[in-house]
């Protein structure tokens, strides 16, 4: 089992937005092989700052998913719409590996470049 905690910030105004949406995708996840439970978290000192915790039985069964079409399609409208910018997502677990890729140390999956 890994956990992967996914960190986003929302342009000011997006929050509803970016929750209600956040429904459509666990919904996803929810029919996804290899996905237990996520939770979304909403910082209490920063109303666009989001912390997404997500549990997976292997980090194959995340990866899949974040390269499936529909993860890919809700995030291009993201980073076009609604992020002020680039997730920060991190793996924790046994097994869990590190990679090098365009989103930084340690985060498996593919980002845009900066939006900054």
């Amino acid at each position: 089992m890994i956990t992967v905690g996914m960190n986003y910030e929302v342009l000011a105004g997006k929050e509803d937005q970016f929750e209600s949406v956040f429904k459509s995708v666990l919904a996803i996840m929810n029919e996804m092989p290899g996905h237990a439970e996520s939770h979304l978290y909403a910082d209490v000192f920063s109303r666009n700052s989001y912390l997404i915790v997500s549990e997976w039985t292997d980090q194959e069964a995340f990866e899949t998913f974040t390269h499936s079409e529909k993860f890919l399609k809700v995030t291009a409208w993201g980073r076009e719409q609604i992020l002020a910018g680039r997730p920060r997502h991190e793996i924790y677990g046994a097994g869990a590996v590190s990679s090098e890729s365009d989103a930084g140390p340690g985060c498996p999956v593919a980002h845009a470049p900066n939006l900054d």
